[in-house]
C-alpha cells in the first residue's frame, strides 16, 4: 500500500473542442418542467497528485477520454432514469417513447440516453460524467500518482457544477 500525502499539484485538460450538445428538460419539486431545449455543455478535468513532482502522465490519453467521454453524450436526448416523473412506455421497433410529467414523447432510440439520475441538471451531469470518466480512463488513471479527479460541466460560461471522485490507493 502506498502512503499518499496531501495532493500539492493539480494538471488540468478542459479546451473548447471538449463539449457536448444535448437536450434535455429539468423536472421542478411540484413536478412541472421545462420544455424541452439544448445546451452546449463545455466538460473539463481536474487530477490531483501526489507530491509535487510527479511521474509524467500522458495529457493526450486525458484529452482523448475527454473528448470520447463528451461524443458519447452528444447530440442526445438526457433523460433522468431514476426520476419518479419519467415513465418509460416502450422501447422498440427503433422508438423510445416515454412520458415526463404526464407528457407523451416518442424519439429514435438511438437519439436517447438514460442517465442514473433524478434529474438532468449540471450537478448530476458532472457526477455522472466523473464516474464513466473513471472508468473509461481504467488503470491508465494511475491511481498510485492520482489521488482525485474531478469534472465540471459547464452548461454556459461562469456557470456550471463540479464533481470530485476521490480515488483509492493502490
Amino acid at each position: 500500500m502506498t502512503e499518499r500525502t496531501s495532493a500539492a499539484l493539480r494538471l488540468f485538460v478542459g479546451k473548447d473542442v471538449h463539449k457536448f450538445s444535448c437536450a434535455h428538460m429539468t423536472v421542478f419539486p411540484d413536478g412541472t418542467k421545462e420544455r424541452l431545449h439544448g445546451h452546449n455543455f463545455h466538460a473539463s478535468l481536474e487530477l490531483e497528485l501526489v507530491g509535487t513532482d510527479p511521474e509524467l502522465l500522458d495529457f493526450a490519453f486525458l484529452k482523448q477520454a475527454l473528448q470520447a467521454q463528451c461524443d458519447a453524450w452528444t447530440e442526445r436526448l438526457l433523460l433522468p432514469g431514476e426520476s419518479p416523473q419519467l415513465v418509460l412506455v416502450r422501447e422498440s421497433d427503433g422508438e423510445t417513447e416515454f412520458r415526463l410529467c404526464g407528457q407523451r414523447y416518442v424519439v429514435p432510440a438511438g437519439d436517447v440516453i438514460v442517465l442514473p439520475v433524478r434529474n438532468v441538471v449540471v450537478e448530476s451531469l458532472a457526477r455522472v460524467f466523473a464516474h464513466a470518466l473513471v472508468a473509461r480512463l481504467g488503470p491508465a488513471l494511475r491511481t498510485d500518482l492520482v489521488v482525485a479527479l474531478a469534472v465540471t460541466i459547464a452548461e454556459s460560461a461562469g456557470q456550471g457544477a463540479t464533481f470530485r471522485v476521490e480515488l483509492g490507493v493502490d
